[in-house]
């Protein structure tokens, strides 16, 4: 698997595109993620992105999109974030990127308003639209796993009973360590994810909330995850995720930390990099 970095690390802490894809190749990660939005950024900050990649050949994997409003009530909403869903999906496409990683958002009003399966069903029904769009591209999506209590897809349980509901080729699961740690999964469980799975994140935590630390800063016991993953067989990425350094002018201390640590858990676990 190859050993990425999602570049909103450097972004968050003021650093310019350009600084941050070079920086993380001169680290020596193998592939970067990008965290930007298609229609937030102009013509040029787009082939900024691909040339600047392109120059220091570090290939994207992944393109992060967060979509909460594709489970929005109003149809108005849902049918923006549809289009806009798919405009993350025309960028992949031109960042010849893998796939879209989708964050599809938590049940509102505590699911006492709106039954669930409401919801639920709703979100199916998109991503089967958005599936095919992705097919026509040559793009995945990765649905992550979040772990809020109101999350749509939770637990492996949830993500594999969507995936199950969708059954569309291209539309699988990321699968992020922190996060299964926070919402109480077992390394185990991940066994039902087998040919499910494309996409797996990394970061610590304390155990209690949502963190994204460099791996040993936190609690997370890596060992017994990656070696399930590696047993998985994913011909994807594990790609670092990096968020709101409490020092972001150390920020290449940081990230650098977190290569050189991540590096060691994948060896230790008989990952190879490729």
């Amino acid at each position: 698997m190859q050993l990425g970095l999602i570049n909103s690390a450097w972004v968050q802490a003021g650093r310019g595109t350009a600084h941050g894809i070079r920086k993380t190749k001169e680290i020596g990660f193998d592939s970067i993620d990008i965290f930007a939005d298609p229609l937030d950024i102009d013509a040029r900050e787009r082939r900024l992105i691909r040339t600047e990649c392109e120059r220091v050949q570090l290939p994207v994997v992944s393109v992060a999109c967060v979509a909460v409003g594709l489970i929005d009530f109003n149809p108005a909403v849902q049918r923006f974030h549809v289009s806009r869903c798919k405009a993350y999906l025309d960028f992949a496409f031109e960042l010849q990127a893998r796939n879209l990683l989708l964050v599809l958002g938590e049940y509102i009003w505590e699911r006492q308003v709106i039954p669930p399966a409401e919801q639920w069903n709703t979100a199916v029904a998109h991503l089967k639209v958005l599936g095919d769009y992705a097919a026509d591209l040559g793009v995945q999506i990765a649905l992550e796993l979040e772990p809020f209590k109101l999350s749509l897809l939770n637990d492996v349980n949830s993500m594999v009973r969507f995936l199950d509901a969708v059954t569309h080729p291209a539309v699988r699961a990321n699968i992020d360590i922190s996060h299964l740690l926070l919402a109480g999964v077992r390394p185990e469980e991940l066994r039902k994810l087998k040919d499910k799975a494309i996409h797996v994140h990394i970061s610590d935590c304390d155990g209690k909330v949502h963190g994204d630390l460099p791996p040993g800063r936190g609690v997370v016991d890596f060992g017994p995850y990656l070696r399930e993953i590696r047993d998985l067989g994913i011909g994807g990425a594990i790609s670092i995720e990096l968020e709101y350094s409490p020092e972001p002018d150390k920020i290449g201390e940081w990230v650098t930390e977190a290569y050189t640590a991540t590096d060691r858990l994948m060896r230790e676990a008989g990952i190879p990099r490729a």
